[in-house]
């Protein structure tokens, strides 16, 4: 059995060598063998927290709120326990930013003292009315556990921040009422947008005679509302829907649309639903005739339905971004430690970093990309040209901050003679193929692509990495995130994480791939943001005197090229940073 990251590494890189035990396992994947360190450091510790991503300084977050662009000023809102690090007391947290990079921290915008919300302020999204008026609609619990929509106006627009909120009077403005409709399933409700009648649209998540739907209700003035007789969309392919998603997407532009306005010919329509622990999505027209949205394909088997990432992020929400003519998209990422860890650090969760998210050229898949303005934080560029991958080669990158950084690496297929035939089954279970078809396990065209967050030895290790399959048509890309090897830490969830995307390899021979590393986390875009994996890991040797280590290598038995690699570290970011 040929040994694999027992690899001689290119002086460019280093010259050590890193060799390993293997065995080979029931399933026939190679898997190594270490001995167990024998302590494993507190997770107690200021390494784990993030550096550039968003969090609160203490305290539970999940679903970003309400994300909206106002004279000059980005407004972020997010779930937020003020008294704890598990999920409860649900508010809404508020902090504002010049540049979606740096934040500053504000007082809750809304709070649980009205009967419609007393048992939480839960999700819900900010829409800007004619007339320069924001407005919040957003789902309240009462005692009863019934889940109501709220609306909350700004009560001094000339306040750059917007610090302080005003309940309507005449709230819960939409209650769980009407056949079929289940009460305790009834939440989330979109930003709104305008139909041909002049009257406002709203679609709420909720469970309908059992199965998933976007229900869908249309007012005057955004106070009060009346439910239309059919939903937006509804499927008896899944259950509840959470944190629904609608907006509009021109093909192969990846300038964004503002649902306020008019929308163009030619554009798509964009239903996004949060179920199964996942942000999944449908591309489609919304007719506004019927209005309704009809998808271009309806598929009965949900878990074929794409995904916005394939790792760790659920709860996204979007908005337009006017000082930029962009959409963004923002999704919430928990902890995959344990809930006694969480209270132990006082903290848990993060936001992904915001991604413009736009429709390929196809009209057929969305893509995403950080926001530019995360550049601002790189520094200490490395560059390397014209690197060889053969079978075998792991090659260390130095020369940057390891745990805080920023790669660009494109591969460059010297063949692709030799793929692998793709087998369909794949799709229905991703994550199963990337376990048995690991970093190291070879094929034809992979596995190729990158290691992070490596101790000295290998033990602990995370890969982001590519295979290429050949399919009838065309040519299929899988692409993983394995954090099975990630951390010595007993008791975290460590799956591999993977997403396939379709590519024309015939046309075009390179595959991109650019990784954020931020401590805990790893998030990933594969292809041009074609499949985005977002992962959250906890190394012992992050918190160690040893630090970690970056490798890009290749197992696969075609030679790969990597024409262009480059690497920054990041600097920490002002993330809610408590001032004076």
């Amino acid at each position: 059995m040929a040994q694999v990251w027992a690899f001689p590494l290119l002086v460019l890189f280093s010259s050590s060598l890193v060799s390993n035990l293997l065995i080979c396992s029931s399933n026939g994947e190679r898997v190594f063998l270490f001995p167990q360190s024998p302590k494993v450091s507190s997770i107690v510790s200021k390494r784990y927290r993030t550096a550039y991503h968003f969090q609160p300084p203490k305290n539970w977050i999940n679903d970003p709120n309400g994300p909206m662009y106002y004279n000059g000023i980005y407004h972020e809102f997010y779930q937020y326990n003020p008294n704890g690090s598990l999920w409860g007391n649900i508010v809404w947290g508020h902090s504002v930013s010049t540049d979606l990079v740096n934040w500053i921290p504000l007082e809750a915008a809304i709070e649980r003292d009205t009967p419609s919300d007393i048992n939480g302020c839960w999700t819900g999204s900010a829409t800007i009315l004619s007339g320069d008026q924001p407005v919040i609609i957003y789902t309240g619990a009462d005692k009863e556990n019934r889940q109501l929509q709220n609306i909350v106006l700004p009560k001094n627009r000339s306040d750059p921040y917007l610090r302080e909120w005003t309940k309507a009077g005449n709230n819960p403005v939409i209650q769980p009422v009407g056949p079929g409709l289940n009460s305790s399933q009834f939440r989330d409700p979109t930003t709104g947008w305008i139909g041909l009648d002049g009257l406002w649209r709203i679609a709420v998540g909720a469970e309908l005679n059992g199965y998933g739907a976007a229900l869908l209700y249309k007012s005057k003035d955004f106070l009060e509302w009346t439910r239309v007789d059919h939903p937006l969309y509804s499927s008896n392919a899944s259950s509840m829907w959470e944190c629904p998603d609608f907006f509009a997407v021109l093909p192969g532009n990846n300038s964004g649309l503002d649902l306020s306005a008019a929308i163009p010919n030619g554009a798509k329509h964009v239903l996004k639903m949060s179920l199964d622990s996942y942000d999944k999505y449908m591309i489609g027209v919304y007719d506004l005739k019927r209005d309704a949205f009809v998808p271009d394909t309806v598929l009965d088997d949900r878990r074929l339905w794409s995904r916005i990432d394939y790792g760790n992020f659920y709860a996204s929400k979007s908005f337009f971004d006017s000082k930029k003519g962009r959409r963004i998209i923002w999704g919430w990422t928990n902890e995959t430690d344990s809930s006694s860890d969480d209270v132990a650090k006082g903290w848990a969760g993060i936001h992904a970093i915001p991604r413009t998210i736009w429709l390929d050229s196809y009209g057929k898949q969305l893509r995403q990309w950080p926001v530019e303005e995360i550049e601002s934080l790189r520094t200490n560029e490395i560059s390397h040209q014209g690197l060889v991958l053969k079978k075998g080669d792991l090659l260390e990158i130095k020369g940057t901050d390891t745990s805080q950084a920023d790669v660009e690496i494109d591969f460059e297929l010297t063949s692709i003679e030799s793929a692998d035939p793709f087998d369909s089954s794949w799709l229905l279970d991703v994550e199963k193929h990337c376990r048995e078809a690991g970093a190291s396990v070879d094929g034809g065209i992979g596995p190729f692509g990158l290691v992070v967050l490596a101790s000295d030895n290998m033990e602990e290790h995370t890969a982001v990495h590519f295979r290429v399959y050949k399919s009838q048509k065309n040519y299929m890309i899988l692409m993983c995130s394995d954090l099975r090897r990630s951390s010595l830490r007993p008791g975290l969830y460590t799956p591999a994480y993977g997403g396939f995307f379709e590519f024309d390899l015939e046309k075009e021979r390179k595959i991109s791939l650019r990784t954020l590393i931020d401590r805990s986390a790893v998030e990933s875009f594969g292809g041009g943001g074609r499949v985005c994996i977002m992962a959250r890991v906890y190394p012992v040797a992050l918190v160690d005197d040893g630090g970690t280590h970056m490798y890009v290598f290749n197992n696969g038995s075609t030679t790969v090229g990597v024409p262009q690699l480059r690497a920054w570290s990041m600097r920490k970011a002002q993330v809610n940073v408590k001032r004076g």
